[in-house]
């Protein structure tokens, strides 16, 4: 988890909703007004013939870190983190940026916070055709008012940074899916945004070039140490990139914890289902299973375990202590010899 050198959150959300239908606003305070808890308001709303999209989500997102909201489609995920950028005005509830309310904030405001402290980067490119590669990074520049000059010397410091260094003067047409995601995420970032926003942005990328901007992803994050919310619905991509995820179901978030907690300690079904496929060993770290306090007794060998190892890593690890053992045919026949240590090897896949 980053360590924020500030006390305030880079974003709060408390009892956020967010309703669809004639009226909602209204509808919400009466429903929540008649009722003791959120989903019983949420069936009145139903009933009504209101959607509530997001219903009385409330987290914290702490400066550097980079928290992902999953589920499936139509879990509200989307929709949430539109209220958060206020794409969409939160029905109910606050929404804090580094302490500020913006659900309470001007358009002018609104409009000053986009240009200079919030990036957006969504799955559909979104760029100028008739631009070229620089000229699209550096156009947020352009809205701010500054000199051609500094804007296209500071728009290539980001091409630069996400790999299309020699690709400046080209035009979208001329780039793959994965060059012109680049050019959005570069994009976004141009302006020095503090709070970063993707709606799954690699989901329209073939599997080999999503691995890859994800490492570039987080080669990037940990360069900048930008505050980020990440949408996805794929539990693999969730688990590589999160620092902690927030699982979100019809609407509700229904666990949020670290990647171990997730894949360990699911706290009901519906999350326990994302992660039944997932090899665990390569997403849990040893911290997440030892035991601590006074009194701790263990045996007299030590294979130098780390408590930021995976518990893959450590199996082998641990394995190293043993002798190879035979491996016999089924007559009983010695075919062979096998080290435990290579047996726990041959379980770690690439992790995804």
């Amino acid at each position: 988890m980053p360590v924020s050198g500030s006390d305030t959150p880079a974003i709060t959300c408390r009892n956020v909703w967010q309703v669809f239908g004639k009226n909602a606003d209204s509808a919400l305070k009466q429903a929540l007004s008649q009722h003791d808890s959120p989903q019983a308001a949420a069936d009145d709303l139903r009933a009504r013939g209101l959607v509530p999209a997001v219903q009385d989500a409330s987290f914290e997102v702490q400066e550097g870190e980079l928290f992902v909201i999953m589920g499936l489609s139509g879990s509200g995920k989307s929709t949430l983190i539109r209220c958060i950028s206020h794409l969409l005005h939160a029905t109910g509830g606050e929404i804090r940026i580094d302490g500020e309310n913006i659900v309470e904030a001007s358009p002018k405001r609104l409009i000053e916070l986009r240009r200079k402290k919030l990036g957006m980067v969504f799955q559909h490119f979104g760029l100028f055709p008739h631009m070229t590669v620089a000229e699209n990074v550096a156009y947020p520049l352009r809205v701010q008012g500054m000199r051609k000059g500094q804007r296209m010397a500071k728009a290539q410091e980001v091409i630069d940074l996400v790999g299309l260094g020699g690709r400046e003067r080209h035009y979208p047409r001329e780039l793959s899916g994965g060059q012109r995601q680049r050019v959005g995420i570069a994009r976004s970032l141009v302006a020095d945004c503090s709070v970063w926003f993707l709606d799954e942005p690699f989901s329209a990328l073939d599997p080999l070039i999503r691995r890859q901007l994800q490492d570039e992803f987080l080669e990037i994050q940990a360069k900048l140490k930008t505050t980020i919310v990440f949408i996805t619905h794929d539990i693999n991509e969730a688990l590589k990139l999160a620092d902690r995820i927030a699982i979100m179901r019809d609407g509700k978030i229904v666990q949020i914890g670290t990647p171990a907690d997730i894949v360990l300690r699911p706290a009901d079904d519906y999350v326990r289902e994302f992660s039944r496929d997932v090899a665990k060993g390569q997403h849990a770290r040893v911290a997440s299973v030892m035991q601590t306090g006074d009194g701790l007794a263990h045996g007299p060998d030590d294979p130098g375990l780390r408590q930021d190892m995976t518990l893959d890593a450590a199996l082998a690890r641990c394995m190293e202590l043993y002798e190879p053992v035979p491996v016999r045919a089924p007559d009983g026949q010695l075919v062979g010899v096998v080290n435990p240590a290579d047996l726990a090897a041959a379980l770690q896949v690439e992790q995804p």
